[in-house]
């Protein structure tokens, strides 16, 4: 039991969702077609002024055709336009008494009675049908007579609504409705249409008229036709619970009111009123102002009255919400400018926090940076210390195998004493050959750990001043100073001893290579050492 509740309030929460949808989806509709609504009236006013040229070059005396074409304008203005409807009604009378053709007459004579009625001109719209003999009208002029006396009286009713004159003027109107149906032809959209007014006229409308559904669903209707059938469908859904089908039938009434230039109407008025009594206050405004628009431009008189004593009242609730709106905006304006002024300082200590964050992230890179040069350099000499102290040691323990073989070579020569030997023993030993080696190693050793060394040290200099080694050499004596220095030797005197020259010699060099190149001295020592 519990579950089938549960489910139960699902599927009425989606219907009222869906409902709720498809209203606020026609009522987008409407709101368009509104704002479209003078591109319809243009081509209807093109309709019409087609008409206009036609009539102006047909003969006058052409009555039959002069009528025809008067008739097709009155088509055009009955439900459009008051005042130019009841021209072409006039002419068309006239023009009838010209042709002295009775069934033109009455038939006019109807036409007139329409636009009256429309107006809320009830004494002459029931003057001008009583002069009509209903007895000698076809059964198709018939339907127009009783539908239209039918009309009169209801509208009549409405306009009386009182307790004397109403139940009178309402039972007329279901009498001619009677009239009217018993001549329609079976199934055709006037008798559905008169059968569904009967049946609502009776307050069977406890359910949907089946014959305005039948005439929505299964026939091919005109704007026209589609409007007033479903603004009387909307009757039978007068219920709270049914008040989204209401509504949305009349905003399909209205939608098909604009697209058929329909002036003379209803539909908008009522949907504006079933959205006020919803609390809609803008879109009832909207509606209500629409249709006041419709019936001054028709010249609907007595809907001009009763939609102005709506529309004031209206409009003022409209007001008060628009304030209460106002009020609201204001103060979550208000809240929004101190939310944003809020925020705004919190934005700035974040900035300012940030901006000395920077800083200190800026200390720190420059630091880190220092720091990686530092450990470059760091780098760089280990790894100058482990390939120079491997070399060393290799060749002091050459030097120190080389002593240990000559002391003992002259130590047996002294014991046998032969003086002589030792003296060719140590002539064997050549100085010179010995430097030349130490030099070659030094030399291969130092490309070994920085083989850009020549390119990086010649592009200080012009090309003519360039120092480049000899297809035998490795590296220039030139070259061999400044080894030296990459390597860190700055003291002129322990280059001098290294490359046995005196320590002024070696200063000499020294500045007149530097005097060359195209750096100043001090940029000239940091590229130099920056080589690779």
């Amino acid at each position: 039991m519990r579950v089938y509740v549960v489910l139960s309030f699902l599927i009425f929460c989606n219907c009222f969702v869906y409902a709720s949808h498809k209203t606020d989806s026609l009522l987008a509709v409407l709101k368009n077609e509104m704002a479209n609504e003078k591109n319809y009236d243009k081509q209807k006013e093109a309709r019409i002024q087609k008409l206009k040229d036609m009539l102006a070059v047909t003969p006058q005396g052409n009555y039959a055709r002069v009528y025809d074409l008067c008739s097709s304008l009155y088509e055009e203005y009955k439900v459009y336009q008051f005042d130019s409807a009841y021209v072409y009604t006039n002419k068309l009378l006239d023009l009838s008494h010209r042709l002295k053709d009775q069934s033109k007459e009455y038939a006019s004579k109807i036409k007139l009675g329409f636009i009256l009625c429309s107006a809320g001109m009830f004494k002459q719209t029931f003057d001008c049908l009583n002069n009509i003999n209903a007895a000698s009208l076809s059964n198709e002029m018939k339907v127009q007579y009783y539908t239209l006396k039918a009309r009169a009286y209801f509208d009549l009713a409405d306009y009386d609504n009182d307790a004397y004159y109403t139940p009178y003027e309402n039972a007329e109107s279901v009498k001619y409705i009677d009239s009217a149906i018993m001549f329609c032809k079976p199934g055709s959209f006037e008798q559905l249409m008169q059968l569904g007014t009967r049946q609502m006229k009776d307050g069977d409308t406890k359910s949907p008229s089946k014959y305005f559904l039948r005439l929505l669903n299964n026939y091919n209707l005109t704007a026209h036709q589609r409007a007033r059938v479903a603004t009387a469908l909307s009757s039978f859904y007068s219920s709270e619970a049914q008040s989204d089908e209401r509504i949305q039938l009349l905003t399909i009434g209205a939608i098909n009111d604009i697209r058929g230039c329909i002036k003379e109407t209803v539909a908008a008025f009522s949907l504006g009123q079933q959205l006020y009594s919803k609390g809609d206050l803008a879109n009832a405004y909207t509606f209500i102002q629409e249709g006041m628009n419709d019936a001054e431009y028709y010249g609907a008189r007595l809907r001009k009255i009763k939609i102005g004593s709506v529309l004031p009242t209206v409009a003022a609730q409209k007001l008060i919400l628009m304030e209460k709106e106002k009020n609201k905006v204001t103060v979550y304006l208000l809240s929004i400018t101190a939310v944003s002024l809020l925020v705004l300082l919190v934005f700035f200590i974040i900035f300012i926090q940030l901006k000395r964050l920077k800083a200190k992230e800026k200390i720190i890179e420059e630091k880190n940076a220092q720091l990686e040069k530092i450990n470059e350099k760091l780098t760089e000499v280990t790894k100058i210390k482990e390939e120079y102290i491997g070399y060393f040691f290799n060749v002091i323990s050459g030097y120190i195998l080389k002593l240990e073989k000559l002391k003992r070579s002259i130590d047996r020569k002294l014991v046998t004493k032969k003086y002589d030997d030792i003296q060719v023993a140590i002539d064997e030993i050549n100085i010179k050959k010995e430097r030349e080696t130490l030099f070659y190693t030094f030399d291969h050793t130092f490309l070994k750990i920085f083989p850009d060394f020549i390119n990086t040290f010649n592009s200080l200099f012009k090309k003519e001043d360039q120092i480049w080694p000899k297809d035998n050499e490795v590296l220039t004596t030139d070259l061999r100073i400044f080894a030296l220095k990459r390597l860190g030797i700055n003291d002129d005197e322990t280059i001098a001893n290294i490359l046995e020259y005196s320590v002024k010699t070696v200063y000499v060099y020294k500045m007149r290579i530097k005097a060359k190149s195209i750096y100043p001295a001090d940029q000239f020592d940091q590229r130099l050492m920056a080589s690779k």
